[in-house]
């Protein structure tokens, strides 16, 4: 086991709300479990870090009050309405008495057809954040059993969404997550799955917070995601949030049969690395002179697999040469740190890779003649989550680009394209691998009006490209960087010109639908009776290096004309040497 001394030291740990039932609490749900690879645990004390903070600002980034109409303000902190964020669902009100002001208002998605409903944020890309989303049912469907559904973060199933628990106990749940931005937006989406049916799935707040670069290292945010299971305050009385956290994070009271002991002396956030609040050390709980503290946390049982873990201990007594206590810290019998020097400065034990199954025991063990016993003041922890995988950032890019060309695309264009699976934007199919492509684009029939984008051409895996039946208009852009494309559909547009030229330098290219000019690649001629399209076929001698010209004419008869190609064995005209026929469009 790699152990390191610097100054703060963090362990994360699942812990179960305790409180009154009261609707304008909330609870922090845990997501299930996931497959993950074997790891080492390595776990690191972390001394003095010095961090510049400023005091009580207030948190960087968005604070959604979903399906409102105006500011409302919560502890201080103001959240606007989410229309901007969002194109999707729509919204309604909750009608109970002391609600929230972010509880008592809702946005819900009632299409059943579109595969997820994304929010989208102005990010910097590469930057840390903290997203939280709150969910208070209110029976706004008119029913009295909440949906069950998904919760997508940049294009990985986090959670599955369920309040039926805390709802019928009068809570509200909220979940979240800490990510990395993988570009110049993040989206937040939820979705339908096997539970949800008929049901709707919604959503009553979002915060989207700017973290510090220092928190929660040494995580590699670039293939796994921090899922929040508990983050609780022991010995309290109250929940900690805003201003005493400045990121708004929930340290919720923890208590057991073991005594609790207040501090004496105060530490200072920007010495830890995940800058934990100073009020979490306000209390501990701890034990008598040479006994061993044991506390079963958290409460609940955990699913198998890794977990960040961040402990936070203080000596709560009058500082002095004195002030110090040494431990040893177990989890579940094994060893998690030795000979932990407890000072009234604070110290954090942390593993970044930390095993868990089942019910969770923390084992404080004081030292040899040590006069007084172990005392923890506040723990997180987190499901490590590998990532599902994103779609390459070019096709990200150019899907955008179309989207915004596109008058009306499908509703749910937003988000990443491809991921999760089975999740990707409708008519969108992609490839396998973590980092996917674009590989097929139907949106026949899909009732599209506007023009092509450009980028279109940038979505170098593509394979079929189907636009047909719509009534997108203007020129079609240049697809000489399709070098994969084998199939193209543009049919009963409004399109107008020719088609760009380098089709004919497609060399996987076999079929074209399009009511436009072009000039038939070569290849597509080359067998006796190669297929152009539901539309046309062409009769060829495969002894010839033709190109046919097809203008079109209407719904009649198409004027057919035919030269040589200037790749060909000639230049001089050769005649009608080829048969078109066109079918009439129904």
């Amino acid at each position: 086991m790699d152990v390191r001394r610097s100054q703060a030291m963090t362990i994360s740990i699942f812990q179960e709300s305790l409180g009154r039932v009261n609707p304008s609490e909330s609870r922090i749900r845990p997501c299930g479990a996931v497959a993950y690879h074997n790891m080492s645990p390595s776990v690191f004390l972390l001394w003095l870090v010095t961090i510049p903070i400023l005091a009580h600002s207030a948190p960087q980034g968005y604070f959604l009050d979903c399906g409102g109409s105006k500011e409302v303000t919560v502890n201080d902190l103001k959240y606007i309405p989410d229309g901007s964020y969002t194109k999707v669902g729509n919204t309604t009100t909750i009608n109970k008495p002391d609600l929230l002001p972010i509880l008592s208002t809702l946005r819900y998605f009632p299409d059943t057809l579109s595969k997820k409903y994304c929010y989208s944020f102005p990010t910097v890309k590469g930057s840390k954040y903290l997203v939280k989303t709150m969910y208070y049912y209110g029976e706004f469907d008119g029913g009295n059993q909440p949906p069950v559904f998904d919760q997508i973060v940049e294009g990985t199933r986090c959670s599955i969404v369920n309040t039926t628990e805390d709802y019928a106990k009068g809570l509200s749940s909220h979940y979240e997550v800490v990510v990395v931005s993988l570009g110049k937006t993040l989206s937040v989406c939820l979705a339908r799955n096997e539970h949800t049916g008929n049901s709707s799935p919604f959503i009553s707040a979002m915060e989207v917070k700017s973290l510090d670069g220092s928190m929660y290292n040494p995580t590699d945010f670039s293939k796994y995601a921090l899922v929040t299971i508990a983050r609780h305050a022991f010995g309290g009385e109250d929940i900690i949030s805003y201003p005493d956290d400045k990121f708004n994070r929930m340290w919720q009271p923890f208590k057991d049969q073991n005594p609790v002991v207040a501090t004496h002396s105060n530490v200072t956030s920007s010495d830890f690395w995940n800058l934990p609040p100073p009020g979490a050390f306000n209390s501990g709980i701890t034990t008598s002179r040479g006994k061993t503290l044991e506390i079963q946390w958290p409460l609940a049982s955990l699913p198998s697999t890794y977990y960040y873990i961040s402990l936070y201990f203080q000596d709560n007594r009058n500082p002095s040469p004195y002030s110090w206590r040494v431990f040893d810290v177990s989890i579940n019998g094994h060893t998690f740190f030795s000979n932990l020097n407890t000072t009234t400065k604070g110290v954090t034990v942390y593993s970044a890779q930390w095993p868990l199954s089942g019910q969770t025991k923390i084992t404080l063990t004081p030292g040899s003649g040590v006069p007084v016993g172990p005392v923890i003041n506040a723990g997180e922890i987190y499901q490590v989550l590998p990532l599902g995988g994103r779609t390459r950032t070019r096709d990200v890019i150019a899907m955008e680009d179309l989207a915004r060309n596109i008058q009306n695309p499908p509703p749910d264009w937003s988000g990443d394209p491809c991921r999760p699976k089975g999740n990707s934007w409708t008519g969108v199919t992609c490839s396998n691998g973590f980092v996917a492509r674009v590989v097929t684009l139907n949106l026949t029939n899909a009732g599209l009006t506007g023009s092509l984008s450009p980028s279109i051409g940038h979505l170098t895996a593509l394979v079929n490209l189907w636009l047909g039946g719509n009534n997108l208009s203007g020129t079609v852009p240049d697809l000489d960087g399709l070098k994969d494309l084998e199939t193209l559909h543009l049919e009963k547009n409004k399109f107008e010109g020719s088609l760009p030229p380098s089709i004919e330098k497609l060399p996987k290219l076999r079929e074209i639908s399009s009511v436009l000019t072009f000039l038939i690649p070569y290849h597509l001629l080359a067998n006796e009776k190669p297929k152009l399209q539901k539309d046309y076929q062409a009769y060829s001698q495969p002894s010839k290096v033709l190109c046919l010209v097809l203008v079109s004419g209407g719904y009649g008869k198409g004027e057919i004309q035919t030269r040589s190609s200037a790749s060909g064995e000639g230049e001089k005209w050769r005649g009608p040497e080829w048969l078109c026929r066109r079918k009439r469009v129904k």
